[in-house]
């Protein structure tokens, strides 16, 4: 008779954890980027920033940054954009182009639900542009900011990290899936505290399992 009741107790107890496996979803972090840097010529301030060419055709590298995104964990992200323009420029065969002077980007991470932030450095040499090339590329650092404080200017990213490529090549004014665009691409990881589906997927099976064999 105890026996009947546990096993009933258990079936009951599968099914809820089952009911929660198929309901749960991963942990989601919301964030958003913004940005600052130096240079001789620009990228000063906040939010949209343009920084123009130091010599030649007159030429713009902006960068828009994005606003809040509540993405799961884990997942590839975007950061940002860099557009590049140059109305004057010609073919490298013409001659005619721009040319960019080094210059540092600051890409603040802003994480919402931790309440941290932290920032990865972007460095460049600059560069030459052309309508059909640019040899501008942007090297990050650091490589990851959290868990916890790592590289956290404000507040603790608890099990969260972001990261982000080693290296964001400037595509030149005519290239890219939006006309000299550049996506600043990287990752999003950690553990969630939400028990994963999965996991509580066999936990539930299991103790069904266990109720029906008791029934036969």
């Amino acid at each position: 008779m105890k026996l009947g009741r546990l096993v009933q107790a258990v079936s009951i107890t599968g099914v809820a954890i089952f009911s929660m496996a198929m309901s749960a979803s991963a942990a989601t972090i919301t964030f958003n980027t913004t940005a600052t840097g130096s240079a001789g010529t620009g990228f000063n301030g906040s939010g949209n920033l343009n920084l123009n060419q130091s010599s030649g055709a007159a030429a713009t590298l902006g960068f828009v940054a994005d606003p809040n995104a509540s993405v799961a964990i884990p997942s590839g992200i975007n950061f940002g954009n860099f557009t590049l323009a140059c109305a004057s420029c010609t073919t490298l065969s013409g001659g005619v182009g721009a040319t960019f002077g080094g210059f540092t980007f600051n890409m603040v991470i802003t994480d919402l639900t931790d309440g941290a932030t932290g920032t990865f450095v972007g460095t460049s040499m600059g560069g030459s542009v052309f309508l059909d090339q640019s040899t501008i590329v942007i090297a990050w650092a650091p490589a990851q900011i959290g868990t916890g404080t790592n590289h956290a200017t404000i507040g603790n990213f608890g099990s969260t990290f972001f990261t982000v490529t080693p290296f964001t090549i400037i595509v030149n004014p005519t290239s890219g899936a939006q006309i000299g665009s550049t996506t600043v691409q990287g990752a999003l990881g950690g553990s969630s505290s939400i028990p994963e589906p999965a996991t509580l997927g066999l936990v539930g099976g299991a103790l069904l399992g266990l109720a029906l064999l008791r029934r036969q």
